[in-house]
This record gives structure tokens, sequence and C-alpha cells, in this order.
């Protein structure tokens, strides 16, 4: 009997580590910035999936083929680029994309990817132009990045009265020759999630310009206010993490991947900074309820 009892334990011990690696979400993180954990969280609290997380910055080189062969997730979860560089290699898998700026490039190109874009509707921007009394806004973009989000703002500006003034860059250094050619024809920029037009290094040169012009910066960070931005329209992030969850639950119901079209966020978040617009001789009168929208 004892002896039965010790093959029975050993034969546990062998199943226990096979029954804890099995879950229906791999969610895989670029870095532990805080934009991205928080959009994970919400992708957590969506839906109560059984998943593993795996941070891509803590390993010097993750095995993912490794992970995804030994596990046998059914979909990932690729918070920011990095993470989705290198989940779209799973083919045979599919991919939510989130809080990544390449994501709009690489929809269509990857039949396995989808996901929830970084670009908020256009038009929600219209109504802070005009609280601003701005009719000039000019845009720095790549085509092969955010063209047909583009088409999207001169069809919306066009309807609303207000002037794209738009310059193409094909990458961050490229911001500052293309910010001077502006000078006097716009009167306000507006940053969009274009890693060709933005990144850490080349935002200070909208901020200068915006000082330098007297003109506001219109952005799509928070992070941007602190650094001289006038107002931001973010993304929500609670709610793209709650769109992700819904998507992973069509894909686990066994919805193809490839039916599934690429989102706009539900829901945006609008932010200003009054210290700003003050300097600048702006008055806007912000929404009391810095509510979604």
């Amino acid at each position: 009997m004892r002896r039965l009892l010790l093959l029975c334990i050993a034969v546990l011990f062998l199943i226990l580590p096979c029954v804890a690696e099995a879950y229906q979400v791999l969610l895989l993180l670029s870095t532990r910035d805080p934009v991205y954990t928080e959009a994970a969280s919400a992708f957590r609290r969506g839906r109560d999936f059984s998943h593993r997380t795996i941070v891509l910055s803590d390993y010097q080189e993750a095995d993912l083929a490794r992970v995804i062969r030994e596990d046998k997730p059914s979909v990932i979860v690729a918070v920011g680029d990095r993470a989705l560089a290198a989940a779209k290699r799973a083919r045979h898998l599919p991919v939510i994309s989130l809080m990544s700026l390449s994501f709009s490039r690489l929809y269509g190109s990857s039949s396995n990817v989808t996901g929830v874009e970084l670009f908020v509707r256009p038009e929600r921007h219209f109504p802070l132009f005009e609280g601003m009394n701005v009719r000039r806004v000019g845009v720095l973009y790549n085509p092969a990045r955010s063209g047909i989000y583009m088409r999207k703002v001169q069809q919306s500006a066009a309807r609303s009265g207000i002037e794209i003034v738009t310059r193409v860059v094909n990458s961050p250094k490229d911001a500052l020759g293309a910010l001077a050619s502006l000078k006097g024809s716009v009167d306000a920029i507006w940053m969009i999630p274009d890693a060709s037009a933005v990144d850490h290094k080349s935002a200070e040169a909208y901020f200068l310009f915006s000082l330098a012009e007297k003109i506001p910066v219109i952005s799509f960070d928070r992070s941007h206010l602190q650094l001289g931005a006038a107002a931001v329209i973010e993304a929500d992030r609670e709610e793209m993490g709650r769109q992700a969850a819904e998507m992973a639950a069509d894909l686990l119901a066994g919805r193809p991947v490839h039916e599934y079209p690429l989102l706009s966020p539900a829901k945006s978040i609008l932010k200003v900074n009054q210290g700003v617009l003050k300097h600048l001789g702006i008055f806007y009168e912000a929404p009391s309820r810095q509510a979604n929208f």
C-alpha cells in the first residue's frame, strides 16, 4: 500500500509542472515601462484567462520559440514594438498587438496579427483645436507608417474647417528641419504616434519649437505634458486592455484572426497643461471633468 502511495506521489510530481505551465494567453511585454504594465494589467482585468507574463527586457535573449513550443499558448498578446516584433514570428499563433507604434504599419503584412492601434480617431481632436482658436495645424508623419490615418485626418479636417499642413519625414532625425519649415505657417503642432516623426530624443525639438513660435503642441502621450505639451489626447489604456481581452476571448472561441479588423481605441482621455497655455497666451476652457470621450 505504501509503495503504491509513493508511486502515486511520484506520478503527481511528474504531472504537476505540465499542469502549472498550461495556459491560454502568453502576455509578452517589451519592457516594464508603466505604459506597458498599465495596459497589461487592464488586459488581465478584462477577462479571467489563464496566462503567463514574460517581460523581454528582463532577459538578455529570451528564447520565445522554446517557450511557445513547450507551453503551447493559444494566443499571444504583445505589448509594445519589441514584443510585437518577436511575437509575429510565431505565425501559427494569433497575435494581439497593444501599445505598438509599428502596429498600423505591420497590420495586413502578417496574417496572424491583429490588435488595437494607438491612433485616436481624428475627429476627437477638432473640438480641442477649435476651442484653442487654432485653424492651421502642422503634422509630421511618414506615409508608410501613418498614411492611412492621415487620409482620415484630412477628410475629417475638411469637414471641420481645419487646415492640416503636413511634412513628410523618414526618421525622427528629420523632425528639426521639418518643424523649421513650418515656421509662420501653422497655429499649432499635432504630434501623432508615428515612430518616424517622434521618439524620446526628438520630442524636445517639438517643445522648443512651441516656445520659439508661441504655438501649442498637442500630443498623444501624457508624459509630454511635463515636457511642454499644451494638451494631450491619449488613448485610454484601460479601455484598450479591455478591447484586447474581448479579442482574445473571440480568438480562443475559434474566430480566425484574419477576420478580426484593426481596432481604434474605443475611448480617449483629454488632459491640458494650463501653465503652458497661459505662457502661450491661449485661453482654453477645458471640460470640467477630464473624462473619457
